[in-house]
């Protein structure tokens, strides 16, 4: 046995070490719906890897199961020890010969040792290992009682649990996402006794609001499901009760020829507003076909958390299906309730529809000076100018329309002031792209009013390349450029104004639009912008400048990771410093190309480079142009050689790298690495003479700044081969 290593003994079973289902449920009031899953999945997640930790799981291989509805968290794992195994642990002491004199007593560091472990000397064992023999000493730990360990087991899971803001209630000190007004606790048919968050554990659940609102005594951890529904009108398995939505909801939608727009998300919050769901359909008047789908799909799930449907064309039906948290006695009552509350609701959606088209998008433009962007940095109105300011200045350089790219730079957040987009924010876009159709105004500017919005999120879609881009791009950069200037500079994992979000928008439009533009350039004009505005209180110095660049450019990573580039690979070109994304992606595409298709390339450069960095390793790293070699220092004719094919080659080199030909590059500098190598064969770069060896320093130092001006072969990695 090694020292502090713990051994499970081999006790044998008996009535004490019994096992048995452990079932723990906290009920509360209402649990946010759209929190349900991750809460549940992270408490029981907590328990079970508790327990495993404790060695207290008869077999480690089975699952445990989370159950979860809105007023209760629950799990159930199998197979619980109801003692922890005693332990076995050995501790080491003093070596033998620290521990006893020359005749053979004991020494204090022995005697010490002993009175830690609460035995005599002469009950202390001797381990020997390779390194000599000491004292030692196996002790056995005793295992605790399941009704010991698990109340500090759910502690320590309450504190885990991803909960933003937790609440307390009453007078009570304890912290929780809500209320908890009973926690049960079994083992097998068996209660365990304790108190948590003030209450003390039971059999005691309760059913369905108001199908079964009294108090249900569970008999036994294993039939817990069974008996919540059975007795108490309550679906506590989550998958369970989301299956049964989904096969109501699409049989409901299939008896009337049509397909339910099964939305994700919307389909988890229904989850977690019932325990005991029940389906039913309802119609609305056809009259309201005539608004926006947007505006009718939002109506029916922002709003009254509906499935809407659409025909076997795609369109959407004037049908709708609500899942009701009870099975009414009445449901034609409980269906026209629903269709009345929906009925008042597109009422109001084409109130602000008509009422929206009375004022042009344009005359709105005044009207954003209403809407604060930020505290320091004005009003929507102010942001919508450095909009339409850098959008033309990017337009410029890549040659399209500057009076189309003004236009929709002014337009696109007009709709803001909408009743529309009053009532539905999430419709930000959409709203002005259908008010700009309806008023005239030019297609590929409507469409900049929805599309420079995306991507709204991970893999969402793009804008079309052009003024869509452009004006997308320079939304984003005046955000980030803004933020920045305030030091609102996002950490951890705070993030309230979405800026890497915007930072991987602005990567993926430039790389996926095949947009070469340079962020260095875009942020200067952003935060030239804002300096012209006159806004104090904000740094928009060049610190800040070169800050935003990297932070941008960081979140590239995840990009080119999750293309299938290695981290290495993009190390190495993040070395180089590239401020254009378009160029970042041709540097490592090519780099991958030598790594995986060109190894011997790839090794040679690789070995060279080495080679180079080991020498200069105590230098000053320098850049250096072959140019500035003395000719007249040159003693070797490999030495000549290899000064003439840096010279003739710096220029091809810098050509391939202004037109994103790195692969060319990579040829040029496999070529020469045959001139390197007999230069390394023929000169000693550490000559006697000083002038010398510098001359030789500086022509190493010039051909270390060409290899890093492409990438930095350091990082790179080759498969079976260590790092170089």
């Amino acid at each position: 046995m090694q020292e502090g290593v713990v051994q499970v003994s081999d006790r044998s079973a008996s009535m004490e070490n019994r096992v048995h289902t452990l079932l723990i449920e906290i009920g509360t009031e209402e649990l946010p719906p759209k929190a349900l899953q991750s809460l549940s999945d992270a408490f029981s997640g907590a328990v079970g890897n508790a327990l495993q930790e404790a060695c207290m799981l008869g077999d480690v291989n089975l699952p445990w199961h989370s159950f979860a509805s809105p007023r209760r968290i629950a799990v159930k794992v199998e197979q619980v020890l109801g003692v922890q195994p005693d332990q076995k642990q050995l501790r080491k002491g003093p070596s033998v010969s620290a521990a006893f004199g020359e005749d053979g007593a004991p020494t204090p560091a022995a005697r010490g040792f002993a009175r830690s472990c609460g035995v005599a000397v002469s009950d202390l064992e001797t381990l020997i290992v390779d390194k000599g023999e000491w004292l030692a000493y196996t002790q056995t730990i005793q295992g605790k009682s399941l009704e010991i360990v698990i109340p500090e087991i759910l502690n320590d899971a309450i504190r885990q649990l991803p909960i933003p803001k937790r609440m307390r209630w009453g007078d009570c000190e304890h912290e929780f996402v809500r209320p908890v007004h009973w926690v049960l606790a079994l083992y097998g048919d068996t209660v365990l006794n304790f108190q948590i968050m003030g209450l003390k554990t039971g059999r005691i659940t309760r059913g369905h609001r108001f199908h079964a609102p009294g108090h249900i005594s569970v008999s036994s951890a294993d039939y817990y499901a069974d008996e919540v529904r059975q007795k108490g009108f309550v679906m506590a398995d989550y998958s369970s009760r989301k299956s049964t939505i989904q096969e109501q909801v699409n049989r409901l939608a299939d008896g009337d020829g049509l397909q339910a727009l099964m939305d994700p998300d919307l389909l988890d919050e229904v989850v977690g507003l019932t325990e005991w769901p029940v389906a039913l359909g309802g119609s609305f008047d056809e009259r309201f076909l005539e608004l926006p789908e947007e505006v009718l799909i939002e109506t029916m799930t922002a709003h009254q958390k509906y499935f809407s449907l659409v025909d076997q064309s795609g369109q959407v039906a004037p049908r709708f299906i609500v899942v009701t948290n009870l099975d009414s006695q009445d449901p034609e009552r409980v269906r026209k309730g629903n269709e009345r509350v929906l009925g008042a609701r597109l009422a109001d959606a084409e109130f602000f529809w008509n009422t929206d088209q009375k004022i042009p998008l344009m005359d709105r433009f005044d009207r954003l000076k209403t809407v604060v962007f930020h505290n320091k940095l004005g009003s929507i109105f102010d942001k919508s100018h450095r909009i339409a300011g850098l959008a033309i200045k990017i337009s410029n350089h890549l040659g399209l329309d500057e009076a189309a790219t003004e236009l929709a730079s002014r337009l696109c957040k007009t709709d803001l002031v909408t009743e529309m987009v009053g009532e539905f924010p999430s419709l930000q876009g959409v709203v002005g792209r259908y008010y700009a159709d309806v008023q005239g105004i030019e297609t590929n500017i409507a469409e900049v009013i929805e599309s420079h919005y995306w991507p709204r999120f991970s893999g969402d879609r793009l804008p079309a390349a052009g003024i869509a881009s452009n004006v997308a791009i320079a939304d984003r950069i005046d955000t980030l450029c803004g933020i920045f200037a305030c030091g609102d500079v996002p950490s951890g994992e705070k993030d309230p104004f979405s800026l890497r979000r915007a930072s991987l928008g602005v990567l993926r439009i430039l790389i996926e639009n095949r947009i070469d533009l340079d962020l260095a350039d875009m942020i200067s004009w952003g935060m030239e912008l804002y300096r012209d505005q006159g806004w104090k209180n904000i740094d928009t110095g060049q610190e800040v400048r070169q800050n935003l660049v990297e932070y941008i450019l960081a979140r590239s990573r995840q990009l080119m990771l999750s293309q299938g580039y290695e981290t290495n690979l993009w190390n190495a070109v993040m070395a180089g410093k590239p401020t254009r994304p378009l160029d970042l992606v041709n540097r490592i595409e090519s780099a991958r190309k030598l790594v995986h298709e060109e190894r011997e390339m790839a090794e040679s450069i690789i070995a060279i480079n080495k080679r180079i960095s080991n020498i200069l390793q105590n230098e000053p790293n320098k850049s250096i142009s072959p140019m500035s070699i003395d000719v007249s220092l040159i003693e070797h004719e490999s030495e000549r050689e290899l000064v003439k094919a840096l010279i003739d080659m710096e220029s091809g080199v810098l050509e391939d790298k202004q037109q994103g030909n790195y692969t060319n590059g990579f040829h040029s500098l496999f070529r020469i690495c045959i001139c390197i190598d007999r230069f390394f064969d023929n000169v000693l770069v550490n000559a006697k003479n000083p002038k010398v060896r510098n001359n030789r320093i500086n022509l190493l130092q010039s051909i270390r700044s060409m290899f890093l001006d492409v990438i930095d072969f350091s990082q790179v990695r080759i498969e079976n081969h260590e790092k170089f």
